[in-house]
């Protein structure tokens, strides 16, 4: 069947010159029509609640890495909303994609800190079952997860499925190939997927002005024929009723969407970069009059959903959930380092075969096999 060319008029697919914000930096909620937010309390209270886990989880990573526990972390802090709203709005048959960064992400899909961290101290791949949390193992290559993303909504489109694929990426990696390739595929083929770049400022020391002449990362989406959508990423509910709108357009049947989150890194890179090299500390006291947790605490005590005791309990839970973590992680035993062989090939070729036997007898001679 023919698409129909009314849907590619470039008027309906051009975003808002400004990102959707539905609570102000002092916590003010805005109702908007066109972004319903149709969460009880219990719902907005949870958002918080892992907020402040996803924070105190990423504290403690931190920390971990300092002391040689993890080889090298990725932080998420300041980009708490962005994830964790937008995560939210995802249906229990969905899949998400992630790149390194996606701790809310993965905490709103039930996964145990500890089970994400063994990627960056080397143990494992990554220890949850994403069959069961319907969420891919995170990637380090930049980018290279939108491909995922993209041939993972073709097939359940073929299946007859009312999944969508989510891929979660940074600014940096829309100027990867991969991420137009799998961008235009999904186009294309108008597969259900939906493209959510955290656009945090940076990719590493590269400032967003150096990444792209686009307007903005949403306007990219007009040359693959999608929508383009913009969010406060620092706010949680506006993070949520974009992300609700871009997945009900996909699963709708009208092929994709590109979600841009701004929001921004509060914390280097990863704990290899110095980001004093090439940030400022006035621009980091601006963006911490934007703190996600902060906004969206006024908002929750504005409707007493909030309080000094319940604040206090709920930071407490997340850190012991963050001591949870830190105890499964230290000093957690490494694998075989033969298994670097396994699941590779249902018959190894000669080579890998050789270099197998080689490692081994290289273990062999230090003692470690």
């Amino acid at each position: 069947m023919a698409t129909d060319p009314s849907r590619l008029d470039p008027r309906t697919l051009l975003p808002p010159d400004e990102p959707v914000q539905l609570l102000a930096e002092d916590g003010t909620y805005t109702a908007d029509p066109d972004w319903p937010v149709d969460l009880d309390d219990h719902q907005l209270v949870e958002l918080y609640r892992m907020m402040v886990i996803a924070r105190q989880v990423d504290a403690q990573s931190i920390t971990l890495q300092r002391q040689g526990q993890l080889g090298v972390y990725a932080s998420l802090r300041g980009q708490e909303a962005a994830q964790i709203g937008s995560g939210f709005a995802l249906a229990a048959q969905d899949w998400i994609f992630p790149s390194y960064r996606e701790m809310g992400v993965a905490l709103v899909r039930g996964v145990e800190p500890a089970e994400l961290l063994h990627v960056f101290r080397g143990t494992w791949l990554g220890a949850h079952d994403p069959a069961k949390h319907r969420l891919g193992l995170i990637t380090i290559a930049i980018g290279t997860q939108a491909l995922h993303a993209a041939g993972f909504a073709m097939a359940a489109k073929l299946d007859g499925s009312d999944a969508c694929a989510v891929c979660y990426m940074g600014d940096g990696a829309t100027s990867e190939g991969d991420a137009h390739e799998a961008m235009n595929f999904a186009g294309v083929f108008e597969a259900p997927c939906v493209f959510f770049v955290q656009n945090n400022q940076y990719a590493i020391s590269v400032p967003l002005a150096r990444q792209t002449k686009a307007p903005t990362i949403a306007h990219k989406a007009i040359g693959y024929g999608m929508p383009g959508f913009r969010c406060d990423g620092n706010d949680v509910l506006a993070s949520y009723a974009v992300m609700r709108r871009a997945l009900e357009h996909a699963r709708g049947g009208n092929g994709p969407c590109l979600v841009e989150a701004v929001t921004y890194r509060m914390e280097a890179h990863t704990t290899a970069d110095d980001p004093t090299r090439y940030r400022q500390e006035a621009e980091l006291d601006q963006w911490r009059s934007r703190d996600p947790i902060a906004r969206f605490a006024a908002f929750l005590r504005e409707r007493d959903l909030l309080d000094d005791d319940s604040e206090a309990a709920t930071a407490d839970a997340a850190r012991a959930e963050a001591q949870t973590a830190r105890a499964a992680i230290y000093d957690a035993p490494h694998g075989d380092p033969l298994e670097l062989f396994d699941h590779v090939y249902a018959e190894p070729p000669p080579r890998l075969l050789e270099q197998r036997a080689q490692l081994r007898a290289e273990l062999e001679a230090q003692g470690t096999s």
